[in-house]
């Protein structure tokens, strides 16, 4: 009786609905029956079926009330996806906007200037960067470099500082030389610190300050070109070579005590002649050494290449090029002990 009367009156309201709503309905309707009607335990709804209730959910307002098969928050759901897959596929598509991200590489390179220029500022930088073909505004530099380490290696520090003032730097020191007699000569030299150039070098039994003193003046002829002279603290350089170092308007340097690496220069100097020459050769008396020691100083300026020149030679040595199979002639120096190469004439 309850249903005949609700049909009834589901039959009177129908009569006053428009058409456009009863065709509306009587799609979604036979929508859902097609659903059922397929042959599966539990109805699945494909990806049509899921377009279908979207769709409807946007041109019909009354859309819930013929929904059976599903609920209308799966609805709602099924349109949110939707509208993430669109945005996702649009944001993929489209050109990026907004400041475009600086690369990694420019980044880096910001980050070497300002250590290796710490007096340069943004504008200098941006300068340097246009030069190079980077395109990158003076504000985007200017927040980078503030990211920047700011203080480099103190050793690093020190080098900067002594390339920029070793070509007036000069350094003096003795180093001792058995005989075969079980003698000892002293062997005196100046080295400058610009490409390690031998100023001066000589020999003796007795080195006295005299000695010393007029070694200098055969060092440093004419107005010395060096600011600085470095020596340790030997007794044999006594307050009259001090005043004869700043007779020539030098200013004597004397290192610590007991620290030979204030030094460094002139004794590495003599390390390598201890190793390329005198620990391979007997001393017979001062004339031989001398000798020695001056084709040494020719090999060590012409010839002998050294890893703090890049690997070139004091006094600069020509670079030859040959063609496909050169012919390579070897020079002997120092007796055989070494060697120089060249290309055959």
């Amino acid at each position: 009786m309850f249903r005949f009367v609700g049909l009834c009156f589901g039959m009177l309201g129908r009569f006053f609905r428009g058409r456009r709503s009863l065709l509306l309905e009587n799609l979604a309707l036979r929508q859902q029956l097609v659903a059922l009607k397929r042959r599966h335990p539990r109805p699945s709804l494909g990806l049509f079926d899921k377009l279908f209730w979207v769709v409807a959910r946007r041109v019909w307002s009354v859309w819930k009330q013929s929904l059976i098969i599903v609920t209308p928050e799966t609805v709602v759901r099924w349109h949110r996806s939707g509208f993430r897959m669109y945005w996702r596929l649009i944001s993929r598509v489209r050109r990026q906007v907004g400041r475009r991200r600086t690369p990694k590489e420019v980044r880096e390179l910001i980050f070497r200037m300002v250590v290796e220029n710490p007096t340069w500022g943004a504008p200098r930088i941006h300068g340097e960067l246009r030069m190079l073909g980077f395109e990158l505004s003076e504000r985007t530099i200017s927040h980078w470099m503030k990211r920047a380490p700011r203080e480099p290696d103190r050793a690093k520090r020190w080098l900067a500082f002594l390339r920029n003032h070793r070509e007036a730097i000069a350094a003096m020191d003795f180093f001792t030389v058995p005989t075969i007699t079980f003698g000892v000569f002293y062997c005196f030299f100046v080295i400058s610190h610009d490409r390690g150039r031998i100023l001066h070098v000589n020999v003796t039994k007795h080195p006295t300050s005299g000695w010393i003193i007029q070694q200098l003046r055969e060092a440093f002829p004419f107005e010395a070109s060096h600011k600085y002279l470095i020596f340790d603290r030997d007794q044999k350089f006594g307050i009259e070579v001090i005043a004869a170092v700043k007779a020539t308007r030098i200013i004597p340097k004397r290192t610590s005590f007991r620290s030979p690496w204030q030094n460094g220069i002139a004794e590495r100097w003599v390390g390598s002649c201890r190793r390329d020459l005198l620990d391979h050769v007997i001393v017979l008396n001062e004339r031989h050494l001398n000798k020695l020691l001056s084709e040494y100083v020719r090999y060590f300026h012409e010839d002998r290449t050294h890893l703090g020149l890049h690997k070139e030679t004091p006094l600069g040595r020509a670079v030859t090029m040959g063609n496909a199979q050169p012919r390579i002639v070897s020079r002997p120096r120092l007796g055989g002990l070494h060697h120089r190469y060249d290309l055959a004439a």
